[in-house]
């Protein structure tokens, strides 16, 4: 058998991690620009207000877990709560406008709901922190002692 490893396999795990950083930099771009106007001016042309339902907060969503996607960090639960977010967006702020995504102007909310929803079973791929960590854990971690048999003497088990 040839243990030379094919290309996909050498590397899916960078194709992963690249798509994380893509996908939270986008996720990240809508959020900075639903909160402050930046890097272009939110559709509408208003920003969030503070603490409004569901804007401000969806908003906030996608900072804080575009940001943790892009360094990797606690990505299968950011891309839970993103996925879960895009998947409300799209439910409850697009459907109303028509039954597919091309009719309500929700390609973007089920694009991210899904891209998410795949990294919650992906995870980071490399180059992510939560890799960094997790090395560092098993660094720290002792190796356990081995175990020693049990006393198999067949007198031993014999009552006197």
């Amino acid at each position: 058998m040839n243990s030379v490893r094919h290309w996909p396999d050498r590397f899916g795990d960078h194709a992963v991690a690249a798509f994380r950083i893509a996908v939270g930099f986008l996720f990240l771009c809508h959020g900075t620009t639903s909160l402050w106007a930046w890097p272009a001016e939110p559709y509408g042309g208003t920003t969030a207000q503070l603490g409004a339902w569901p804007g401000w907060w969806g908003a906030i969503i996608q900072v804080v877990c575009g940001t943790a996607l892009i360094v990797g960090l606690g990505t299968r639960l950011a891309a839970l709560l993103g996925s879960g977010s895009m998947a409300y967006a799209y439910f409850w702020g697009h459907q109303a406008d028509g039954a597919l995504p091309i009719q309500n102007d929700g390609e973007s909310a089920a694009l991210f709901c899904w891209a998410m929803f795949v990294l919650i079973f992906l995870g980071s791929g490399s180059g992510a922190v939560d890799r960094l960590l997790a090395r560092r854990r098993e660094e720290a971690t002792p190796e356990p002692a081995p175990a020693t048999a049990p006393d198999t003497d067949p007198a031993s088990l014999v009552d006197a």
